[in-house]
């Protein structure tokens, strides 16, 4: 196995493994990587449904169906991302997966099966190179202030399918979470900035527009280049990432053209200390 480091800041390929066939000290090594690089990739993975099912049980437990995308046939764990002009994107946002949850999920392993040949990018970010460039003044200002996060930008899909009712609905059935704006990784023990533009909705203890202010002003220093990595896929590229201490934009640049990825979401670390 080998591991080639991408940017200063964030990101790593590994290459001379295949990903079907993983012993349980290649997984070691890959959650190693993962803890070390924030995101990892692999090329040429031919995986199948239930490799990616038995690959992601191998750090934790997986997700059940999603709230809001479908679910690959046969297989409930695996979340079926299918977008083209019948099916237009909505992850073309910074965003941390599912932060309206009381209890983010760990990883993510995204596997592309059939992608555009130019565009459809992702860029992930290293919060907490983010939060380290930050002054002094603004890391004390942040250090003990919480912010409040809901389901944000999938109203829009719930307003497609039902109107405002289907927005209330999803908003009451999911409901709120309240969390701390600088996090602190259970492993490394590094901080980072747990904030991000498609759930967070409003920093406890401001008013309006004191709050927008100033997630606005973290929300462009956090999207500085130098905080970065862009992933160009190719068909059977697999993407894993630290879902704590990152956060991606999927770039929205390929329609008319279709972009089928899967995913499966592991909820929780098990070899978290």
């Amino acid at each position: 196995m080998k591991i080639e480091k991408i940017t200063p800041a964030i990101g790593a390929e590994i290459s001379g493994i295949s990903l079907n066939n993983l012993s349980a000290q290649e997984c070691d090594d890959i959650y190693a990587a993962l803890i070390e690089h924030k995101v990892i990739f692999f090329r040429d993975q031919d995986l199948t449904p239930q490799a990616h099912i038995d690959f992601a049980k191998s750090f934790g437990e997986p997700e059940p169906p999603h709230p809001i995308y479908p679910s690959v046939a046969g297989y409930d764990n695996i979340v079926l991302l299918k977008t083209g002009p019948d099916s237009k994107p909505d992850a073309n946002d910074w965003h941390k997966d599912m932060t309206f949850k009381a209890n983010p999920p760990f990883t993510s392993i995204l596997h592309a099966v059939n992608v555009p040949d130019v565009g459809g990018d992702t860029l992930w970010a290293n919060t907490n190179t983010a939060y380290n460039a930050l002054p002094k003044m603004w890391q004390d200002y942040l250090a003990d202030k919480e912010a409040i996060h809901d389901i944000g930008t999938f109203r829009n899909d719930l307003y497609a399918k039902g109107g405002i009712e289907a927005v209330n609905n999803g908003l009451k059935n999911t409901g709120s979470a309240v969390h701390k704006i600088v996090g602190t990784h259970p492993v490394t023990g590094l901080k980072y900035l747990n904030i991000n533009q498609s759930f967070t909705r409003h920093i406890m203890g401001e008013v309006q527009g004191e709050s927008d202010r100033i997630l606005q002003f973290l929300y462009l220093h956090m999207a500085k280049p130098e905080f970065q990595v862009r992933l160009r896929w190719r068909n059977n590229t697999v993407a894993m990432w630290d879902n704590r201490i990152t956060h991606h934009y999927a770039i929205s640049d390929y329609l008319p053209k279709i972009r089928h990825m899967q995913r499966v979401t592991v909820l929780n670390d098990k070899r978290e200390p």
